[in-house]
């Protein structure tokens, strides 16, 4: 693993400052002079809380339009991993504790996850954690299960890439299911509650996968099973006829 340079952290700490500072002043400038009663210093923190996340939003959806997340292999150095460090560290400082609180409602994780750049479509759900939001695309009418986990990034030793994952319509994400890098998932494609669907891979559309690693287990718009040798319906009884109803012994 790569360590985060010292320039890296010095720019995100002073991010961080100007973020506070912007926070506690917005929230002194349009609350402190409410009469707040007996509650008055839990009030304004719990406003200077709120308005300091809403600015880090902010702060951090302009820092990613001026060094935007790239596809591909990091370069040491470079640019592009000077965006990949500081995105990290506005998640494990800024929003990791947010999201893992287990505490805030669904429905505002996909207002918090869209406010963080994730692509989702109408009616899709996050209720897991998606560990790169602006590299994170889902499509409508989604549900990616409690305890869930999107990695679009790779850490292997010193290399470090970035890979957006893909998910199309209609899918369903199991509680506990692990998507790493590079992953794309089709239409009405399911994946198992605890699979761990490996980097790249490429789900087709309505399959069920599962398993550690996860590997297809099915289609859902296959044929029914049939007896090879007799072409009929495994199970169906020659000539239509019914199945005898078993004898019963006295």
């Amino acid at each position: 693993m790569r360590r985060i340079s010292a320039a890296q952290i010095v720019a995100f700490v002073l991010m961080s400052c100007a973020i506070v500072a912007l926070g506690i002043s917005a929230t002194a400038f349009l609350f402190g002079t409410l009469p707040l009663g007996d509650f008055r210093g839990v009030a304004l923190t719990a406003l200077a809380l709120v308005l300091t996340y809403l600015v880090a939003f902010l702060g951090y959806r302009l820092f990613l339009r001026r060094f935007p997340l790239t596809e591909g292999e990091i370069d040491e150095r470079s640019p592009q991993e000077f965006a990949a460090n500081i995105n990290i560290l506005f998640y494990l400082i800024f929003f990791n504790p947010l999201i893992r609180t287990h505490v805030i409602p669904v429905p505002l994780l996909r207002l918090i996850y869209l406010a963080l750049g994730a692509k989702l479509g109408r009616n899709t759900y996050i209720a897991g954690v998606a560990l790169d939001p602006p590299l994170t695309i889902v499509g409508d009418n989604c549900l990616i299960g409690h305890g869930a986990t999107l990695f679009s990034h790779a850490i292997e030793g010193r290399r470090l890439a970035l890979k957006a994952i893909r998910i199309g319509n209609e899918v369903t994400v199991g509680a506990g299911a692990i998507l790493m890098a590079g992953v794309t998932v089709g239409d009405g494609a399911i994946v198992s509650a605890g699979a761990v669907v490996l980097k790249d891979t490429h789900i087709g559309p309505r399959e069920v996968w599962g398993g550690v690693p996860a590997r297809l287990l099915k289609r859902l718009d296959a044929p029914a099973a049939t007896d090879r040798e007799s072409g009929k319906t495994a199970n169906a009884c020659p000539d239509g006829d019914a199945p005898a109803p078993p004898v019963r012994r006295l």
